[in-house]
């Protein structure tokens, strides 16, 4: 196998050859760990090392005879095809919205509160928006979008859509439409006006020692310290020379 390189496989054929099989085996350990450090990036975990065992296996032609922790593989799984995973055909009549729009109408066609679908019609018609002005790189009337929901719904979107035509599109996502919001937190929370954490009104002490104001002005403050004048303290060094 070309990723260990030659020099591996010259160990292998080595350790083929050893009669003693306690000494086989304490090689084939040791040859696996030396496997293993040759990708050092490649994840420590079972299915590794199932894989490692695998390939020492492999290279010594299924003739190897150790104690190892997982079984051979058999020859016939070697070089099988792997079976063909079949691709999800969908008629989708707009690709450039997705499958996962057709769910998402789904799910608004079975919404019973007339304000709530509006509010999800709405949202669904700004993210078909988005997709398509990624696709098309261009703008796009929204016209255009209510006509495109409209058809992929097969018209049971038809009075909400209308409702939008007429009044325009509720803003707001359904997860802020239905509450879920961390308490306390943001602009309207509890941490302004309430205890808890630091509130952002209130005068606070300065780091460097009293207020901001006290610090400047000298009234006890570190900043308000008085320093001499450097200026007068040469001039009196001149003239005591």
């Amino acid at each position: 196998m070309k990723e260990y390189g030659s020099n591996i496989q010259k160990l292998v054929d080595n350790i083929v050859n050893i009669e003693d099989r306690e000494k086989r085996t304490r090689y084939a350990h040791i040859l696996v760990e030396l496997m293993r450090q040759i990708h050092p990036n490649m994840k420590d975990g079972q299915d590794y090392y199932n894989k490692l065992w695998d390939d020492l296996y492999i290279m010594s032609g299924f003739t190897l005879d150790v104690d190892s922790p997982y079984p051979p593989p058999s020859k016939e799984a070697l070089g099988r095809k792997p079976q063909q995973v079949p691709y999800n055909m969908h008629n989708l009549r707009y690709k450039h919205y997705g499958r996962n729009m057709e769910l998402l109408i789904d799910k608004a066609a079975t919404i019973e509160d007339p304000e709530e679908k509006r509010a999800f019609v709405s949202y669904l018609a700004r993210l078909m928006k988005t997709f398509y002005a990624t696709w098309n790189k261009e703008s796009v009337e929204d016209e255009t979008i209510y006509t495109n929901l409209e058809e992929m719904s097969g018209g049971r979107l038809e009075e909400d859509l209308q409702g939008i035509r007429n009044g325009g599109m509720i803003e707001g996502t359904p997860r802020e439409r239905t509450g879920d919001r961390r308490e306390g937190v943001g602009r309207e929370g509890g941490y302004r006006e309430g205890g808890g954490n630091r509130p952002y009104g209130g005068n606070y002490p300065n780091q460097h020692g009293g207020n901001r104001d006290g610090g400047r002005r000298g009234d006890g403050g570190h900043r308000g310290q008085f320093r001499p004048n450097n200026r007068d303290n040469r001039g009196n060094d001149r003239r005591r020379r």
